[in-house]
């Protein structure tokens, strides 16, 4: 199989490999996974964060965990477009939380906070539960890497 063809059956068109936007790779005959991505692929630039949080410009905490998670990937958002680049270029996302029974309880309401911030992009992610993070409010920290066009 062409790096064309697939491409088209992972679901992007062939545009994508023009212009080198992260796309995803997934193995022939692997499911496709709901939420996120088994790999990408990009050429590019390298953008990686440190841990980010879920506090907003003043250092002021949401108080639940939706409300912290989406001011963390509004965080990864803004870093990523202070680079120059765009929701599209993440590759990845490592998310670090606290208590993952709150991450796995909140599910069906954690996909629109997600899509709040990032759209449909899904790039490969991992879920960590942590005992603690080094800000002791912080219920999620989230590493993100993204890969912006040269």
């Amino acid at each position: 199989m062409t790096r064309q063809d697939h491409a088209m059956t992972s679901g992007l068109p062939p545009s994508d490999l023009a212009t080198r936007k992260p796309r995803p790779v997934l193995p022939d005959g692997w499911p496709q996974p709901r939420g996120y991505a088994n790999g990408m692929i990009a050429q590019g630039k390298v953008l990686t964060t440190g841990g980010l949080v879920g506090w907003d410009e003043n250092g002021v905490f949401a108080k639940d965990f939706l409300g912290q998670v989406g001011q963390t990937l509004a965080n990864i958002r803004a870093v990523v477009e202070a680079g120059g680049g765009e929701v599209s270029d993440i590759m990845r996302l490592t998310w670090y939380v606290t208590d993952i029974e709150a991450y796995r309880g909140c599910l069906a309401e954690l996909g629109p906070v997600y899509r709040a911030h990032l759209g449909r992009h899904f790039p490969a992610m991992a879920v960590v539960a942590v005992s603690a993070l080094v800000e002791p409010e912080a219920m999620v920290e989230i590493e993100a890497t993204a890969v912006l066009a040269d």
